[in-house]
């Protein structure tokens, strides 16, 4: 069969790379995703020093919070376009330098504008690793392992959310407690040369394709604009926006106020925090492995993938409910485990969620539509912690635990018809 003739299923798969070397990539990624994370729950754990050496009310820090959620919206829609049309490979190493430089910069603020504006640039930064990782493995990966790879990958956020409870408690113990800063950095810095030794300088193809790396630059730009205007235009982009900036509040809450909410409400210390609270990551990180094992077995076994991930939403807004008892329960044990169920369902529900883009997108769409639709988990996430602050200020945390548990089954039904949808298929190129 002459490569004109291959299908583009086997054509899509990058022949340059070997499976060893595919797997070896999903675990940088994994290693990437945990300092990405590990750089965001760095303040939040924190947060209190800096309040009190800023002067910062619940609600200065939530603003602080809102504007790294701004930049992540903004720079989700840009992400994407920027992915598709200079490729996974630079995209990657440009985003990973640009966030671990604005972690650093974190170690140096004064005032309480120099830190928002640190964490604005670490929100520019941080997303273009989850839009690039997805496009990373719909060019590496065959569709049955796109759940568990993406599963893989982002176990990493959960286990840096993890670490950083405990390790920060020992390097802050140790150490001036602004170093974590400077440490969150430097291993950032160490990740991007690892990344460009390590994935292909040539974009994976179809067959026909010109080279990524040969395509003259202009044409490049007008392919990005083109699909940037074809997702914009399908409603399912749209409702996987609502229902990313639906239901991301909820992980947000944990990553940004959950240690906040152990240390005041609570009345824990930050070492009684740090042996505890990393149970609810760890249970997150649970649930982003066993979304992608569940969603790839069901297929395995003949399942339509579509069927696959619905099902394994469809349990996760069973459980997230729950959430109402982990404000309501007098230990701050059986707290712990209970919003370590809500995260173990989030992350579930997040997987097959992403899983369900890269199946519903073409390879040349993916990174614009994973951008567009992550912006909405910006915006989301942007709204609710302000939200978040007034009510916490006024009300205290318990009518957050009661919003909670409407989010996913609302997001659900917004979605339940989209799963039946047909892929989309790339326009031919003229």
């Amino acid at each position: 069969m002459s490569p004109s003739q291959e299908s583009p299923e086997v054509c899509a798969r990058p022949a340059l790379l070997s499976p060893r070397r595919r797997w070896f990539l999903i675990g940088l990624l994994f290693v990437v995703a945990l300092i990405n994370y590990f750089d965001r729950q760095s303040l939040s754990i924190v947060a209190p020093r800096f309040q009190a050496a800023l002067h910062l009310s619940d609600e200065g820090y939530g603003q602080v919070v809102s504007l790294f959620l701004l930049a992540s919206a903004f720079s989700y829609a840009m992400a994407g376009f920027i992915t598709d049309w200079l490729g996974t490979r630079l995209t990657m190493a440009l985003f990973i330098g640009w966030w671990s430089l604005a972690e650093g910069a974190t170690a140096f603020v004064r005032s309480a504008v120099q830190l928002a504006a640190a964490r604005f640039c670490l929100g520019l930064g941080e997303p273009g690793l989850w839009v690039a990782a997805p496009k990373a493995v719909g060019e590496t990966l065959p569709k049955k392992d796109h759940a568990l790879a993406v599963g893989i990958y982002t176990l990493g956020s959960t286990v840096g959310a993890v670490v950083a409870l405990p390790a920060i408690a020992a390097i802050v113990a140790h150490l001036p407690w602004k170093s974590v800063f400077l440490i969150d950095a430097c291993a950032g810095l160490l990740c991007v040369p690892l990344w460009l030794a390590a994935y292909p300088s040539r974009k994976a193809r179809t067959c026909g394709d010109t080279p990524h790396s040969l395509a003259p630059l202009a044409a490049r730009s007008t392919t990005a604009v083109a699909s940037l205007k074809e997702v914009l235009v399908q409603s399912r982009t749209w409702k996987f926006m609502i229902a990313r900036g639906l239901t991301d509040p909820v992980w947000y809450f944990f990553l940004f106020w959950f240690p906040k909410y152990m240390l005041s409400a609570r009345g824990l210390t930050l070492a009684q925090v740090a042996r505890i609270g990393w149970l609810v990551y760890f249970a997150a990180g649970v649930g982003t492995l066993l979304g992608g094992w569940l969603a790839g077995w069901l297929i395995r076994r003949g399942a339509e993938a579509a069927f696959a991930y619905r099902r394994i939403m469809l349990l996760s807004a069973l459980l997230v409910p729950l959430s109402p008892l982990a404000g309501l329960v007098p230990s701050a044990l059986f707290a712990v485990a209970i919003a370590s169920v809500i995260a173990l369902a989030h992350m579930g529900w997040l997987v097959a969620l992403s899983s369900a883009v890269i199946d519903l997108y073409p390879s040349s769409q993916l990174g614009t539509a994973f951008g567009l639709i992550a912006a909405g988990s910006g915006f989301g996430g942007m709204v609710s912690t302000e939200i978040v602050g007034f009510v916490v200020m006024h009300h205290g945390y318990l009518p957050l635990f009661f919003l909670m548990m409407a989010l996913h089954p609302a997001a659900l039904l917004l979605l339940w018809r989209t799963f039946s949808q047909k892929p989309s298929i790339a326009p031919a190129a003229a």
